[in-house]
């Protein structure tokens, strides 16, 4: 019962993500001033994500290294930011609603069925892992001498193809300029 659950969260999050889409920028009312600060706010997500994915390998090894010494899910923690730049650009209070009830419903599902995920794959070395490191919210205090080690890979970030993340983020951008000298 509870994999069917998740499965849904899973199988709908992008899904839901258009129409979710649709609504920010029907209640978006960006300034110049407002896609600016969001923007600086959304490249610092991006930064974060782009980190993660140049440790990522995906079913071959547990990452451990760069932002994954902070946090269990720095992909997540940087879409939460690269999203709180969107919100900042829109300008508006529904749409911040709309985008922060999207990933409070999305993300605590999905983040619980990949952790079971790995704690499936790796067994062991996930368990001391996640007993170091926290979910979400990242914790600076220690870094493991493994994740030390481990060195960004241009390559790895390609892989991951993070750069659409980029692509669509200053998509939405220019959506939302074109919104603010066209529309509104």
């Amino acid at each position: 019962m509870m994999a069917a659950a998740t499965n849904f969260w899973i199988r709908w999050r992008v899904r839901i993500g258009y129409p979710v889409a649709i609504a920010y920028l029907i209640f978006a009312k960006p300034t110049a001033r407002s896609l600016m600060i969001g923007g600086m706010v959304g490249v610092i997500g991006l930064a974060i994500r782009a980190w993660a994915a140049g440790y990522l390998r995906k079913h071959e090894r547990l990452a451990m290294g760069g932002p994954y010494a902070f946090t269990r899910n720095p992909l997540y923690f940087g879409s939460v930011i690269l999203a709180a730049g969107f919100v900042v650009a829109g300008w508006s209070i529904w749409a911040g609603i709309i985008v922060a009830a999207y990933l409070a419903l999305f993300y605590p599902p999905v983040m619980r069925r990949e952790e079971s995920e790995l704690d499936a794959h790796y067994g062991e070395d996930f368990t001391q892992y996640a007993a170091r490191v926290p979910l979400f919210w990242p914790r600076f205090a220690r870094r493991s001498s493994a994740a030390l080690h481990e060195s960004f890979s241009a390559e790895l970030y390609l892989r991951n193809r993070e750069y659409q993340a980029v692509v669509g983020f200053f998509f939405g951008l220019a959506l939302l300029w074109a919104e603010m000298h066209w529309i509104h």
